[in-house]
């Protein structure tokens, strides 16, 4: 580990599941531009679905997503009927000719739907969308809410991957961090779905969980490499109280340090990488005939508020309160109070509040920073090819920040630009370089954490 470069390149910098980023979005992405940007999609356009369910059980004290505790049914049935209206809505805006290639659940827990509403909630979504024979279905699944009328009603709504959040396994983190969830209850969950055909296995792992260690993160990966998941994202835990007040219960004092966290990343890496799996940008491994890896090989690799993926969908639309959506012309996100998005619903079918329409500098600079996220560094021709001559620009700061970096962490030469061995793990830094100091000269937006 250089403490040289940990100390200087893992200041605060976007995640970059978007750009512009998610602080940039602004009221001008009204209800209005939305439906008219869905209608202006073409007729073989392929798209994405996601649908946010923002209903939890109890709430882990480690999570940063829109979602809220009910031990109470009534909220999640009344908030299926506005996300059944909004999907009748989107649909109908969109021509039926284009065809849906994946659809993913999130959450909050979209295994606390009962059986019948994982159901009936597939069928609305086949009813108002033409959805591809080979959609990939994917669901994020909490073990603790699962029972086998739920294993047979998301093998009856075409699963096919199971993603599941484990955090870690240890008793002494999950405690701290509100998550009780045993390596026994992950286990049968794998078994189960895997028993009724679907293909492939998702697991999520934190490092820089309050009083995880290197020894207990070992433990961890070692008991998921033993469950043989297809894919595995290694997130690193950001811990931001102000911003999500369930987080002020996990104390300051009994979070690793900077120093820790990276070993705590590095070790895990390297026991993946040593069991087969391929690294895939910054935090994601995945099995060498896994889609992902695939994508990764052949430089088809993206990200997207899902994180990376090989979806080469046209558009994500995101349905449900908080959900964004990625459609050419922009993004729109709908609004995140849960109430307030089924009073919007109601009104008038869509529910999008914010979001932002793209300028030319925008659709660069994103595809500078995906092609960092998720190639190391980007192809000068091939830049020059689809952006012109406001792509000179990228050169010029690639070939100057290449020049005065002492680090050691990039290069650049007449063909493209690209972070070396040492500079990978930084690369969100090194893609915020790219957005706070880039000048094209034709507008562009400040960067933002």
């Amino acid at each position: 580990m250089n403490e040289k470069l940990l100390l200087k390149y893992t200041g605060a910098a976007p995640r970059y599941t978007s750009y512009p980023t998610a602080p940039h979005f602004g009221p001008q992405v009204n209800c209005d531009i939305y439906a008219r940007w869905l209608g202006e999609l073409r007729d073989d356009a392929t798209i994405s679905l996601y649908l946010h369910i923002p209903y939890c059980d109890r709430l882990c004290w480690f999570c940063a997503c829109h979602t809220k505790q009910t031990l109470r049914y009534d909220p999640i049935t009344t908030y299926l009927v506005a996300l059944k209206a909004e999907i009748a809505a989107v649909a109908a805006r969109v021509s039926k000719a284009a065809r849906v290639t994946a659809i993913h659940w999130g959450g909050g827990s979209p295994t606390m739907l009962k059986p019948e509403d994982m159901i009936g909630l597939m069928d609305c979504l086949r009813q108002a969308f033409t959805i591809a024979s080979d959609a990939e279905i994917s669901v994020e699944m909490d073990p603790n809410d699962l029972d086998e009328a739920r294993y047979d009603a998301l093998a009856a709504i075409g699963l096919t991957r199971a993603s599941l959040g484990v955090q870690d396994f240890d008793p002494t983190v999950q405690k701290a961090i509100n998550r009780i969830q045993t390596f026994e209850q992950t286990r049968s969950v794998v078994e189960a779905v895997r028993a009724r055909g679907v293909q492939s296995v998702n697991c999520d792992v934190l490092y820089g969980l309050p009083h995880q260690t290197l020894a207990s993160l070992e433990r961890t990966v070692s008991d998921i490499i033993s469950l043989d998941p297809d894919r595995i994202a290694l997130f690193g835990y950001a811990h931001v109280p102000w911003m999500k007040k369930h987080q002020t219960m996990i104390p300051d004092a009994a979070l690793p340090d900077v120093r820790q966290r990276f070993a705590q990343m590095a070790r895990a890496s390297e026991m993946l990488i040593a069991e087969g799996y391929e690294a895939i940008g910054i935090d994601h491994f995945a099995k060498p005939a896994d889609a992902l890896a695939v994508a990764a090989r052949t430089g088809t690799l993206r990200r997207n508020f899902q994180g990376y993926t090989d979806d080469a969908a046209d558009a994500l639309i995101g349905m449900g309160a908080s959900s964004i959506g990625q459609l050419p012309q922009g993004y729109v996100q709908n609004m995140p109070a849960t109430g307030e998005y089924q009073r919007a619903v109601e009104a008038g079918g869509l529910a999008a509040v914010r979001g932002i329409e793209l300028s030319d500098d925008d659709r660069l600079r994103a595809d500078v920073i995906e092609r960092i996220m998720c190639d190391f560094g980007f192809d000068f021709r091939s830049l020059r090819e689809r952006f012109g001559d406001i792509a000179e620009a990228v050169v010029a700061e690639a070939g100057h920040y290449a020049r005065h970096n002492l680090d050691g962490i990039c290069l650049a030469d007449d063909d493209g630009f690209h972070l070396t061995e040492a500079g990978k793990p930084f690369a969100r830094s090194v893609a915020a370089v790219f957005d706070r100091y880039l000048d094209t000269g034709v507008g562009r937006h400040s960067i933002a954490v």
